[in-house]
């Protein structure tokens, strides 16, 4: 992973993602979350595991929100902390973290949807469809109560391991027990299910490449033992907006989160290292491995 220096002074790009998780099927009990490795030659984030996500397109907010979405924008706007977002793009990021979810994954979040459903969503998308004409073609509605606001990253005027700055709504949810998730071998090459610490631990030992936000995500599934666990706890609080402070310390890149004695924020907002720092050419806790378990 290359550590960017240059200072981006256009506004952090709308985007959504949804960390999908299942159940463990074998073993102690406990949930496994779904990771893709973006392509290597991507732009944004090549070679790294990530979750499933993207931009928010103009259409995303253009959609027959009645037909299609099965709560009001109202009702999604309320849920997400952000008062100063109009109703209809909280609805948009909604919609757009579903799309982004059935383009990369395949996994498609309608109501009574099936893999038979998916696969011929897949096949009307490749035949040129946008998104919301297949959903009008195949009469679908999103079910967007599927998915739980889990937390927002707001990507610094330096960001750390890209050059492009993002506004991401982070969701949460689960996987569809009658549909597979796959990588689409086109903007991600591998995909795979792991525990939240296993998935730490093969960042740690370089298996994987994990960026900051995606290792903090995980960090907050700790501990959790069944998906609806995570669930009632993303519907029980409002997301936390993590906004990111980077600055260099005997040249050496670090990266401050709410509640480190740097951040312009003194109150810690998810558990974990309140800091991270550039070392063998990835983003690592200070203290180390076992410091990412602290609360």
């Amino acid at each position: 992973m290359e550590l960017n220096s240059e200072v981006i002074t256009t506004p952090p790009r709308p985007a959504a993602t949804v960390v999908m998780l299942r159940d463990t099927a074998t073993g102690p009990q406990g949930i496994e979350v779904f990771l893709l490795k973006r392509h290597g030659l991507s732009q944004v984030l090549g070679g790294a595991f990530v979750f499933p996500g993207g931009k928010v397109d103009p259409a995303d907010a253009q959609l027959d929100l009645d037909t299609h979405l099965d709560q009001s924008i109202h009702t999604l706007h309320k849920g997400m902390n952000e008062p100063l977002t109009a109703p209809l793009t909280a609805a948009s990021f909604y919609v757009a973290a579903i799309r982004e979810a059935f383009e990369e994954s395949g996994i498609l979040f309608t109501q009574g949807a099936t893999a038979d459903h998916a696969d011929e969503a897949t096949a009307l998308l490749k035949q040129g469809l946008t998104f919301p004409a297949m959903l009008a073609h195949m009469k679908l509605r999103l079910h967007s109560q599927q998915l739980q606001p889990w937390s927002r990253w707001i990507t610094p005027k330096v960001p750390s391991v890209t050059n492009k700055r993002f506004d991401t709504r982070f969701f949460i949810s689960a996987v569809p027990e009658t549909q597979i998730a796959r990588h689409d071998n086109f903007e991600t090459t591998e995909s795979i299910w792991l525990r939240p610490r296993a998935a730490l631990e093969q960042y740690w030992q370089g298996h994987i490449e994990l960026a900051p936000p995606q290792i903090m995500s995980l960090v907050s599934l700790l501990g959790s033992n069944t998906v609806e666990s995570v669930m009632q706890k993303a519907r029980g609080r409002l997301p936390p907006i993590i906004e990111p402070e980077p600055f260099d310390e005997d040249g050496v890149r670090v990266i401050c989160y709410p509640g480190d004695a740097r951040h312009s924020v003194r109150t810690k907002a998810m558990p974990g290292p309140t800091r991270l720092i550039f070392k063998n050419k990835r983003f690592e806790p200070v203290s180390g491995f076992e410091s990412l378990f602290d609360t």
